[in-house]
């Protein structure tokens, strides 16, 4: 974040802040904009401007406040529909229509000497300060100052304008938005940033498949200490939802490192003890070697302690889940009707991993999970739009849960089934715990074996045990003492083998 930035108010004091309407917002901007300034929402049309502004005046509306939406290119009815199909009434915010009559055209046939924009700007000022001496408003919207372009013609005729509004504004004791579709951006429409007191960029991405990203940035704000970067935010009936980009930093929460069973005391065994609270934990494997139902196992364990967890699926339904439980006992679908299990399916052509970090934060801060289980992270590597930057914001969700005492379970599906493997990201040096579940081939049947490469809290065996999901749940059997090369795939023996486990002809993923 940023440091704050001394104030140059005259009495040295702090502004009042008031809030833009939206939550999220407020939040980045650590409360809100500073009373009596002017500000920028600048984006391409589509990005979300008029929607957010709409946002603002009627927060002010909701305060008693007199607003005043001066729109110089879409009409009252267009405003109207997009208030209607957020679920909004526009009662108490003033709208004022600034649209050239229709006699302009007739005007320029008939005027040689003096231009007719000439005297359009002038009247459109003259317009505006006469509507807000009449309203005497508190906050106002200004829709958009791509009209006022054109009719400037000349860039400083233009900037002379915009300062002018400034000026007249403060004397008033408004706090003004002005939108700007960056339309004149390369012709000298960037130099509002240096008027406005601050400015706030609106984004639209396209990706190659999948719905468009959304995202907002602070690009300037004097005097406030806001957090920089870019934030995801998505565009839903009731108007924008921000998703202020984490920082773990900002989260502290105090709790009890003890060790959180998995409901398997051999599981446990092997892990020293358990997984502790405040850790995460990296289940690595072939597909469908069991590691959704370990994980699984975590939750139910969770839910029969009274803790609540929460199950983030980007790879298969909640009917293919408890059809899963059901086949190695767990009685999930219990869990899931009591409340004590959530299960959130992801789209990751839909969402955005800001948003997805704010529906982890949900759970925690909301609905005390205890619990995370993400599968896998697979998935989430395709929801991101930029991979590049997977482990900066792995990194910092998983800081975050770690400081609030929440134990995490990530999975991720390896490349291959037996052999060697390929991991399509590695992100073992985050994880507390790395458990590594393996097939290998023996006596004509494939198995499966389990064994723990990491764990930074406390002991634990280095040995590579069986292990069988049966109608019973996770069986892990005794170390593997007797072999050599598991993890290859063909295990060679190195002398009386070890009695293996009673193989069953169903099984489990």
């Amino acid at each position: 974040m940023t440091e704050r930035n001394s104030l140059d108010n005259g009495a040295g004091a702090e502004p009042e802040r008031v809030s833009t309407g939206s939550a999220g917002l407020d939040d980045i901007l650590g409360g809100g904009f500073d009373r009596h300034r002017m500000y920028l929402y600048e984006g391409r049309p589509g990005s979300g401007k008029t929607t957010i502004a709409l946002q603002f005046l009627m927060e002010g509306a909701r305060r008693g406040e007199p607003v005043l939406y001066i729109t110089l290119s879409e009409s009252l009815l267009e405003l109207q529909l997009v208030a209607k199909r957020h679920g909004w009434s526009l009662e108490g915010v003033d709208v004022f229509e600034l649209i050239p009559p229709e006699s302009a055209l007739d005007q320029e046939r008939e005027l040689t000497i003096l231009h007719p924009s000439e005297l359009e700007l002038g009247e459109t000022t003259k317009l505006i300060f006469d509507r807000v001496d009449a309203l005497n408003p508190t906050r106002v919207v200004i829709d958009s100052l791509s009209e006022l372009r054109l009719l400037a013609q000349d860039p400083l005729r233009y900037r002379r304008q915009v300062l002018a509004l400034k000026h007249y504004f403060a004397s008033r004791q408004c706090t003004v938005v002005l939108l700007d579709d960056l339309s004149g951006a390369d012709a000298g429409g960037l130099q509002l940033h240096s008027i406005s007191h601050g400015v706030v960029l609106l984004e639209q991405l396209a990706i190659d498949y999948g719905a468009e990203r959304r995202r907002i940035r602070v690009l300037k704000m004097r005097g406030i200490n806001f957090r920089g970067g870019y934030h995801d935010f998505t565009i839903r009936r009731g108007g924008l939802e921000i998703f202020p980009r984490l920082i773990a930093a900002e989260h502290h929460s105090q709790f009890v490192g003890e060790f959180v069973s998995s409901g398997s005391a051999e599981l446990d065994r092997l892990l020293g003890g358990g997984l502790e609270r405040g850790t995460n934990a990296l289940l690595i494997g072939a597909a469908g070697v069991g590691k959704s139902s370990l994980a699984l196992t975590y939750a139910i364990s969770a839910a029969q302690r009274g803790d609540h967890a929460v199950f983030f699926a980007f790879d298969e339904g909640r009917g293919t889940l408890e059809a899963r439980a059901r086949t190695i006992g767990l009685p999930l679908a219990e869990a899931l009707e009591k409340g004590s299990i959530r299960f959130q399916q992801i789209d990751p052509a839909e969402l955005s991993p800001g948003e997805f970090a704010a529906n982890v934060r949900r759970s925690v801060e909301v609905d005390g999970s205890r619990v995370i289980i993400i599968d896998s992270l697979n998935g989430y590597l395709n929801a991101m739009p930029d991979g590049r930057f997977l482990i900066l914001q792995m990194h910092e969700l998983l800081t975050y849960l770690n400081q609030q005492g929440v134990l995490t379970i990530l999975v991720l599906a390896q490349h291959g089934l037996v052999g060697p493997m390929d991991t399509p990201l590695d992100i073992s040096y985050l994880s507390d715990a790395v458990l590594m579940l393996r097939y290998f081939e023996y006596g004509g049947l494939v198995r499966r074996a389990l064994s723990v490469v990491k764990k930074r809290s406390g002991h634990h065996e280095h040995t590579i045990r069986e292990f069988r999901l049966s109608p019973q749940g996770i069986e892990v059997g005794p170390p593997l003492v007797n072999f050599s090369g598991i993890f290859s795939g063909t295990p060679q023996y190195t002398g009386d083998p070890t009695p293996l486990m009673k193989s069953e002809s169903r099984g489990g993923a």
